[in-house]
């Protein structure tokens, strides 16, 4: 019988089931990294109250993102996303602890930015500007796949009330790209480094993934009052 006999094509299903246990991951992973990394759960400070925290001891707004930024680099550097988080890291899902941990953290260190400048982070349209701040220039792509045109910077989409199904397609997409990026060659190079870096991505690497996210951020959410003084595509 030849390779294209009948009975040689059952694995076609199995790929359709995987892709739908991967969709039911990323909805996971997005509803946790929201629900954690956003509003905070236990011992982990929400966004805001981060933001807040940060406002107090500074009066220069710039300043204050340098803060957060910097010790949201620290608590990456030093594997602390993962002691940090305890329990609340843990996914049922195929993805590490760490991994799951830098992307609550990345989460909440872009939700505080996007406070400091003006933004409801409890705005459904916000939340997932900020989640689509973590998967850097794919944004663009995905939001063209739910069809949505960007029109500029991610704090665009912020500012409008978009249709809640539009909305969780977006969360959903972010979560997809972050599991399927991941589950590929990452995962089994992060799994032969468990051993040697005690289950940590790697201090090095997780700091300059998340100074990327940072400086993304930093540039999609200006300060509110300016993005509304500048035309849309600004």
């Amino acid at each position: 019988m030849g390779i294209f006999d009948k009975k040689k094509q059952a694995p076609a299903p199995v790929a359709t089931e995987d892709m739908g246990a991967i969709a039911t991951q990323a909805s996971k992973l997005v509803e946790r990294i929201l629900e954690v990394g956003i509003d905070g759960k236990g011992s982990f400070d929400s966004a805001q109250k981060v933001a807040d925290d940060a406002r107090r001891r500074r009066s220069d707004p710039e300043r204050v993102v340098d803060d957060i930024i910097g010790a949201h680099l620290r608590l990456a550097a030093g594997n602390g996303f993962v002691t940090g988080l305890g329990g609340f890291v843990t996914l049922p899902i195929a993805l590490p602890a760490n991994v799951a941990g830098f992307y609550i953290v990345a989460t909440r260190m872009a939700g505080a930015i996007a406070a400091v400048r003006g933004y409801d982070i409890a705005d459904p349209s916000v939340r997932s500007a900020i989640l689509l701040s973590l998967i850097g220039a794919d944004s663009d792509d995905l939001l063209q796949k739910v069809g949505y045109q960007t029109g500029g910077r991610l704090a665009n989409l912020a500012t409008e009330r978009l249709p809640g199904a539009l909305l969780m397609a977006i969360n959903k997409g972010v979560g997809f790209r972050i599991v399927t990026r991941m589950g590929r060659s990452t995962l089994s190079k992060m799994g032969r480094l468990v051993p040697v870096a005690g289950g940590a991505i790697g201090a090095g690497l997780d700091s300059y993934l998340l100074k990327k996210i940072a400086d993304g951020v930093r540039d999609q959410f200006p300060f509110k009052a300016t993005l509304t003084s500048l035309p849309k595509d600004g």
